[in-house]
């Protein structure tokens, strides 16, 4: 298990929503999709789910799969309105202006695994 706040501060993410105690999120899985449907069927509550997307429709989706956070890669911003959302959902947004690919690398050091 590695906590929200070890990923943010090793991978050197930017935080785009309100602070939060990140020490308390645990995070037991990643994903990584830049299609919606997909996403629906293989990302895991309690997991940490990387994309490129950037609109409204990734809280959406990360409330209903119960994902307490998403990394937006290669610098794609969220408007003033998903953020807001986010917010009120507790969804975590973070940007990077890395890929996902060299993301997921990250991550699967940290010892996050897909579980699937």
């Amino acid at each position: 298990m590695v906590t929200l706040k070890t990923i943010i501060e090793t991978l050197d993410l930017k935080v785009l929503t309100s602070p939060r105690d990140f020490s308390q999120i645990e995070i037991h899985s990643g994903y990584t999709s830049d299609l919606l449907s997909c996403v629906m069927t293989g990302a895991q509550p309690d997991g940490v789910w990387v994309t490129l997307i950037a609109n409204i429709n990734i809280v959406a989706v990360a409330s209903l799969l119960e994902v307490p956070a998403i990394i937006i890669t290669e610098n794609a911003q969220p408007d003033e309105a998903t953020i807001a959302r986010a917010n009120q959902e507790e969804i975590v947004l973070l940007s990077t202006p890395h890929g996902n690919y060299h993301i997921v690398g990250m991550l699967w050091q940290l010892g996050i695994k897909d579980t699937n």
